[in-house]
């Protein structure tokens, strides 16, 4: 089979052939993958800031069928479509190869998410739909959860790539009285303002402030959906400028949620520009405690948030594929990761015939 390699040179991703995964324990699945995904996550790793060992195979998003089981293995049958979460535990480093054909995945029954697809009903637009669940919807949808977010309140979502444009779409769909989106690429503020939020620009002025002009009193809830590679309005990166933002546009009583990763680490043969990020942040903690605000931050498991998203889905409440703007075939991707790296494209699905 084909998969997505990255080996520790910073912008460059090979396509390389891998074995095809077999069972090993008993409680093992083998999943036929027809739909993966390049994640915003993925440009820490591509652009060498974060990351493992080298070389390994990219991909935490994915989905398809089962197309083997181990004996053990009692809730799913063969053909039964799953969705492949990602999972807070190992971070955005699976061992299982997901931007591939196949990937094994240990305690199949704990492990996988099932969707109401089969083969012969399921389609592209569909499968990125549920997708999404995988890691950036779940994401998404958790940030709003971080910040206490209450129907009626108003959003400030800081970043308009996938899981940004997800929470917008999220606090839209629980009922935000308005949603501010905040970003500087045209195409992701136009998909923003597709969904009904406010698309905010901080190159063009202060966001800040922008967004202050509209709500005297600040918003509701803020939400930090970039992380350690945040910019400044002269698009360079400022790790701390977010949390400086959302600390000054939430109003008394408000919460900030932060989903946008922060994994600053030593250089390494993974990651030879890890030390170009710092580890730390000036927080600004007076006008913090002075407003009284909450703050949760971390990394999300998908599958606590799986079963409400699932059924959105089906019953035709939710769409959250309205984020893709490529659909791939997988020997694309080291080309679709540079595009995705110049903000030419807001989400890249691959598709595997």
């Amino acid at each position: 089979m084909r998969g997505v390699i990255y080996s520790g040179v910073p912008y460059e991703m090979t396509v390389q052939t891998r074995p095809v995964p077999q069972i090993l324990n008993e409680t093992d699945a083998i999943v036929r993958i027809t739909t993966s995904a390049i994640c915003g996550s993925d440009l820490h790793i591509y652009r060498g800031v974060s990351g493992g060992t080298p070389p390994w195979n990219m991909g935490h998003e994915a989905l398809g069928y089962i197309a083997e089981i181990g004996s053990a293995v009692s809730s799913l049958t063969v053909g039964d479509y799953v969705i492949i979460p990602d999972t807070p535990s190992s971070g955005h480093l699976q061992m299982t190869p997901e931007m591939a054909e196949f990937a094994r995945i240990p305690f199949a029954d704990a492990s996988l998410i099932p969707i109401p697809l089969t083969r012969n009903t399921t389609n592209s637009t569909i499968e990125q739909d549920y997708l999404t669940i995988s890691d950036i919807w779940a994401t998404a949808w958790a940030a709003l959860d971080f910040s206490r977010f209450e129907s009626g309140d108003t959003v400030a979502i800081f970043g308009a790539g996938p899981v940004g444009l997800l929470a917008a779409y999220s606090a839209v769909l629980r009922g935000a009285s308005r949603v501010y989106a905040v970003d500087h690429v045209e195409s992701r503020l136009e998909r923003a303002a597709s969904i009904g939020a406010i698309p905010i620009n901080f190159v063009e002025s202060d966001p800040v402030n922008q967004i202050m002009a509209l709500e005297p009193e600040g918003v509701t809830r803020s939400v930090d959906c970039v992380g350690m590679e945040a910019l400044n309005s002269r698009l360079e990166i400022a790790e701390d400028i977010i949390v400086q933002q959302m600390v000054a546009v939430t109003r008394f009583g408000g919460g900030i949620g932060q989903v946008g990763v922060h994994m600053a680490q030593p250089n390494s043969a993974g990651a030879p520009r890890g030390e170009t990020i710092s580890p730390n942040i000036t927080f600004p903690i007076t006008d913090f405690f002075s407003k009284a605000l909450s703050f949760q931050s971390g990394p999300v498991d998908p599958k606590l948030f799986a079963p409400g998203l699932v059924d959105l889905i089906s019953n035709g409440r939710a769409h959250p594929g309205f984020i893709s703007s490529a659909v791939i075939n997988i020997e694309d991707a080291p080309e679709y990761y540079e595009r995705f790296n110049n903000l030419e494209e807001i989400k890249v699905y691959i598709s595997f015939p």
